[in-house]
């Protein structure tokens, strides 16, 4: 299991014989009932390509999205509830996905993804949500596939220095990028912005049009980069997945711009990143199939 291969680490275990409390923390996270606490999934249920997703109502979800998106797999099973994330797993043409739902930003995504990297191997993780946008070119409608992720969040910094690059793995935009392209949607590829904060970090006033003067440059700073759009999540998944040896993406409708001034519309575009979600999973099993055959550990044309 991958998790063994990192706590084997000569270099993990001199850092941990010299921890003054070692002895006094669960190695492998908190357990209920047999069961990793936080997600309480069944490991052996959990697929190779895992979805995850956020409660979030600008989404304007039909019922918990763990749930609508399972409800396109074939036989789905609902492998794991903890009142805080739903887990479902099912197969889409032949890829074995699982789908989790909870709530938003970093903290909550390192809860989700301690659990899943430490007891599987699952290989991939995509957050697919809703985000705001930012670059000129990204409206309402349309889908961001993040090729890299700004880290301005702060959970990822208590794992490696900000300067430690949040890039989305090349096989997943290539499988995202393919299935988009052959849907409708209109997208793009190119970088997203992580923050912690919904308001004042995103450039938004907070209770009583709350603003600091810095609050005010964020977008502005954010535009002119060519940053495409902003969410709380992607920076943690693409950055914890590389550290990890997984592979991590994003896909993100967008739901206003705050830039160009184009208004929210809540839900828009959302059942198309769904959609090319799914299908960028099949697209992954395609290209992880192939190389199998041709014995490479990475995918070329």
């Amino acid at each position: 299991m991958k998790s063994e291969e990192i706590r084997k680490k000569p270099s993990i275990q001199h850092i941990q014989q010299q921890y003054e409390y070692n002895d006094n923390v669960p190695q492998r996270g908190l357990i209920i009932d047999g069961r990793p606490a936080m997600t309480q999934i069944d490991p052996d249920k959990v697929g190779d390509y895992v979805l995850i997703t956020v409660r979030d109502a600008l989404c304007a979800y039909e019922q918990d999205p763990a749930k609508q998106i399972a409800d396109k797999l074939e036989n789905p099973e609902l492998i794991g509830a903890s009142g805080m994330f739903t887990s479902y797993t099912g197969t889409y043409k032949n890829a074995k996905i699982t789908v989790v739902s909870g709530g938003s930003g970093s903290p909550e995504m390192e809860l989700i993804l301690y659990d899943y990297m430490e007891y599987t191997d699952a290989s991939t993780f995509i957050r697919v949500g809703g985000s705001g946008g930012i670059g000129d070119q990204a409206r309402p409608g349309d889908i961001v596939i993040a090729s890299g992720v700004v880290r301005e969040e702060g959970m990822t910094k208590a794992y490696i220095p900000a300067a430690y690059p949040a890039v989305s793995h090349y096989e997943v935009v290539t499988a995202l990028a393919t299935a988009a392209d052959r849907s409708s949607a209109p997208y793009h590829v190119g970088v997203t912005l992580s923050v912690d904060s919904d308001f004042v970090g995103g450039g938004r006033p907070g209770v009583g049009g709350y603003l600091q003067p810095w609050n005010t440059q964020i977008a502005g700073i954010y535009n002119r980069a060519g940053i495409l759009n902003g969410d709380r999540e992607s920076a943690a998944i693409v950055t914890l997945s590389a550290l990890f040896g997984r592979r991590g993406g994003s896909i993100c409708s967008v739901s206003d711009n705050l830039c160009t001034g184009e208004k929210f519309e809540a839900g828009t575009g959302h059942h198309n990143a769904i959609d090319i979600a799914l299908e960028g999973c099949a697209i992954l099993w395609e290209m992880d199939q192939r190389k199998k055959e041709l014995g490479k550990d990475n995918w070329v044309l």
